[in-house]
């Protein structure tokens, strides 16, 4: 792959891929830059380098067609001020503005295009519409990890439209790809993994691979109630895979037969009802009453939890322990953020694989003490289950 480090973009107009997909709130206001920043290292290296910078992103998900609520317009105050200069916007992505525009940049000017997913032909990497993309720049830059496990248009057909030394891959996808390497190829023990989130569906092949490189494999989130009633429990009214618990069984006999101390949660802040202010107590994860869903990790657990990872020198952490999102089960969330953030401090190297850990480990006040936080949830499980990644293999 062509790194930016090994192309001079001197006289060059880059057409980057990026990804913006960044939460605003009902004001339209961004509440999280982080996907902003973390493209800043390459927009700045072009632009250093005397080349122009055409920006392509998508924005949450629109149903067919222009819609103001997506509409990447919002973001150009914020990218004119985190670029130091006045970013223009073009517009529809095929739109006649947008192609004047483009090919009226000079060197170290921005432009940032429309939504890519107004166009339906993006999800359906439509080489058409990909090439009239690439008709917007001669050098064609992809730095966005969190959709390189998608074959978009803009994401992976599109490097076809430009010669194999006119691809380049960003700073960020890069760092994205060296750091999930760390975990697999160079971790230094003992290594813990910590699997989170609704279903046990979502992670299996993440779980199978990761059975063949850990010491400890801790198991929190909603999918932690299959694996309790693989064991034989009772879980109430909690979130369960009914048609997961002999795949759960499976699993929990592999571990035992590889040497990996898989850690399930022991006990559960269980709740009457899925809301914040639902009266609450602890259960153990085997017992949990009719009527009662456990929401968190009991205190028993997150104790336990805890203990290990700040044990650990290398850890994984993919899905938040419970509904952080509501402040009362938050907890076990946090004492594993912290214990990360401890393990750190003290050595350990620390990847906190994207989408809600990601957004948990920010919102929590860890963010700057842990070793590396990716941008992509989905394409991080993907190449470390071992998948082709679309968006890099595109690169050469």
């Amino acid at each position: 792959m062509n790194t930016l480090d090994t192309y001079n973009f001197a006289g060059k107009r880059a057409v980057m891929r990026v990804d913006f997909n960044v939460p605003l709130d009902k004001d339209l206001q961004i509440t999280d830059d982080t996907r902003i920043r973390m493209a800043t290292r390459s927009v700045v290296k072009i632009l250093n380098d005397g080349g122009s910078v055409v920006l392509l992103s998508h924005l949450g998900r629109p149903k067919g067609g222009y819609e103001s609520k997506f509409s990447l317009e919002h973001l150009v105050p914020r990218l004119s001020q985190e670029y130091g200069r006045d970013v223009q916007f073009g517009g529809d992505v095929l739109g006649e503005e947008a192609a004047q525009k483009a090919a009226a940049l000079q060197p170290g000017q921005v432009l940032l295009l429309d939504n890519v997913r107004f166009h339906k032909e993006e999800e359906g990497g439509d080489h058409d519409f990909a090439a009239k993309l690439a008709k917007l720049g001669n050098v064609y830059v992809n730095d966005a990890f969190g959709t390189a496990h998608r074959a978009h248009s803009s994401t992976a057909v599109m490097a076809d439209s430009f010669a194999p030394q006119d691809r380049v891959g960003g700073y960020l996808l890069q760092s994205e790809i060296d750091n999930a390497k760390k975990v697999l190829e160079q971790a230094e023990r003992p290594f813990t993994a910590i699997m989170g989130g609704a279903k046990i569906s979502d992670k299996i092949l993440i779980i199978e691979k990761l059975l063949d490189k850990v010491d400890n494999l801790l198991i929190g989130g909603g999918m932690a109630y299959t694996f309790a009633v693989a064991e034989g429990g009772h879980v109430g009214s909690s979130l369960l895979e009914a048609d997961k618990v002999d795949l759960a069984r499976e699993l929990i006999q592999k571990a035992k037969a590889k040497g990996v101390n898989l850690v399930l949660p022991q006990d559960s802040l269980i709740a009457d009802k899925f809301a914040n202010d639902a009266n609450v107590k602890v259960a153990t994860n085997h017992d949990i009453p009719d009527g009662w869903m456990g929401l968190d990790l009991g205190p028993e657990s997150r104790t336990a939890f805890a203990a290990i990872i700040r044990d650990s020198k290398t850890i994984l952490w993919n899905g938040p322990m419970g509904v952080f999102e509501m402040p009362n089960f938050a907890k076990g969330t946090e004492d594993v953020a912290r214990a990360i953030a401890e393990a750190t401090a003290r050595g350990a190297y620390s990847l906190i694989g994207g989408g809600d850990s990601a957004a948990a480990v920010q919102q929590l006040g860890f963010g700057e003490q842990v070793s590396y936080i990716s941008t992509g949830g989905g394409a991080l499980l993907e190449y470390m289950e071992g998948k082709e990644l679309p968006g890099v293999a595109a690169l050469g």
